[in-house]
């Protein structure tokens, strides 16, 4: 049995001031300095239309960011201003409500309710936790390592924490992790960066990973090969960062578990039928998630018609009382906001500005290859801050030809750099899986601000550098 630690503690204070009140006053200046710097005084590179879009945007960044108010009320916010002031198109706007990141969100909070209703959360944890109990290092690297191993059987980034956060909280029940315990925090967090940001290591794993190979293959002819992808990248963005995550864990959210035991779900208790069912489906899913290269239905609309499968009358896994009660409409909300986001960027031409902008400062000099190098992932990471990890290949491909004479680096090692850039996250908001399933979870976004801040200082100061020892190793330069 294991000794709890007491991880209530009170939060600190700076002089009597406490630290939420100082983040909100300076979000607040950050605020009205934005609004006041690009609504007066237009930056020369800004066109006057850009100008009040970008205002729009950092405000909306800083509400995200800090999550002063509700994510998904920051969305409302962001869809009726921009269309209140015609800032963008309303097709634009709300081009997330008709995109498959949508609807795969929906599926998977319907097949997250499935999974919590019918015990087959429970189910899975007790069989994993198995292999768990010991320590609580050990807690939190099996929980990275399961999410490792996902992200090689099933391409979607959403469906993965899908399918983890009910199980993940179920561990955490078991090991007795109350809600807003460290230890609860830590298992929540691991499987979901566990599984999101080592993927990106793993060409067909994350959306950002697709778009950039896509891009690639439409405008320069270049084809990524799985195997080299991954030859390149996850020795140190997949498993070395997947160690770091392990290790900053542990760290910055100490506990110690102590077994709960459930009874209900002892080995002598039978499957039920809906648990049967729902076990099939899900292997049915992951068959086809894992084999879209042949039959090329994207993810959503697989995930779509599991959902519509467990909502229909008879199978009682999903009734209309529990999809009531059970879906929480803000996640969708959020997605459509972020998506709606990023379509504002493209189309207002602000992403297609900021890269420009970035190749006329930054002091690239062919030869350079190192600090060329650092500099391509500064611009690749700035960028995903500004637009979501998505943005960056699509504001940065059309580039890489310029790019690329501009350094004197390689075409296809200058477009890999991405990778770096935008599997560094520096905030939760640029990347929508992260937010679904910590609202899944019940998490507060705070824990996972002060965790992402970690990962990219460590990210920034050793793994960068390693990266470009590592491709020296691969003849990329």
């Amino acid at each position: 049995m294991y000794n709890k630690v007491n991880t209530n503690k009170q939060k600190p204070a700076i002089h009597g001031i406490s630290i939420k009140a100082l983040i909100y006053t300076l979000v607040f200046l950050f605020i009205t300095f934005s609004i006041f710097t690009l609504l007066f005084f237009s930056a020369s590179f800004l066109s006057q239309e850009q100008s009040k879009i970008t205002a729009l945007l950092l405000i909306v960044i800083a509400l995200w960011a800090t999550g002063i108010i509700p994510e998904h009320i920051t969305a409302l916010l962001f869809f009726f201003t921009t269309v209140i002031f015609s800032l963008a198109p309303v097709e634009i706007v709300f081009s997330g409500f008709t995109s498959a990141a949508f609807w795969l969100v929906f599926s998977g909070l319907v097949i997250g309710v499935a999974i919590n209703e019918t015990g087959l959360g429970k189910r899975f944890a007790q069989q994993i936790v198995k292999h768990l109990e010991g320590s609580y290092k050990k807690i939190i690297t099996g929980m990275v390592l399961i999410g490792v191993i996902f992200s090689f059987l099933m391409p979607s980034a959403m469906g993965r924490i899908v399918l983890l956060i009910p199980i993940a909280m179920g561990i955490a029940d078991h090991f007795a992790f109350s809600s807003g315990s460290n230890g609860r925090t830590a298992i929540i967090l691991a499987a979901i960066f566990g599984t999101f940001i080592p993927a990106f290591s793993i060409l067909p794993a994350n959306v950002a990973n697709m778009i950039l190979a896509g891009l690639a293959e439409n405008q320069f002819n270049i084809s990524f090969l799985y195997g080299e992808y991954l030859l390149l990248h996850f020795p140190i963005l997949g498993m070395l960062k997947a160690i770091i995550i392990i290790a900053l864990l542990i760290w910055l959210f100490p506990d110690s578990p102590s077994e709960k035991q459930y009874r209900e779900l002892s080995a002598s208790r039978k499957i039920t039928k809906e648990e049967s069912l729902l076990l099939t489906l899900i292997v049915l899913l992951l068959i086809l998630w894992g084999s879209d290269f042949i039959h090329h239905i994207s993810p959503a609309w697989i995930a779509l018609g599991g959902a519509i499968f467990l909502l229909l009358p008879g199978f009682n896994i999903v009734s209309p009382k529990v999809f009531n009660d059970k879906i929480n409409l803000s996640p969708l909300l959020f997605v459509a906001g972020i998506l709606g986001f990023g379509g504002v960027i493209s189309s207002s031409g602000i992403g297609d500005t900021l890269a420009q902008t970035f190749l006329s400062i930054l002091p690239v000099e062919r030869g350079e290859t190192f600090i060329n190098f650092m500099l391509l992932n500064f611009m690749a990471t700035i960028t995903a801050f500004m637009t979501t990890l998505p943005g960056v290949p699509a504001v940065l491909t059309p580039i890489s030809s310029q790019l690329s004479q501009a350094t004197g680096l390689p075409l296809e090692s200058v477009m890999m750099t991405q990778v770096i850039g935008f599997s560094t996250v520096i905030f939760p908001y640029q990347a929508p899986p992260i937010l679904v399933g910590l609202q899944m979870a019940g998490e507060n976004i705070s824990s996972a601000i002060k965790f992402c801040l970690w990962l990219t200082l460590v990210s920034l100061i050793f793994l960068t550098p390693l990266n470009f020892f590592w491709w020296h190793l691969m003849d990329m330069f």
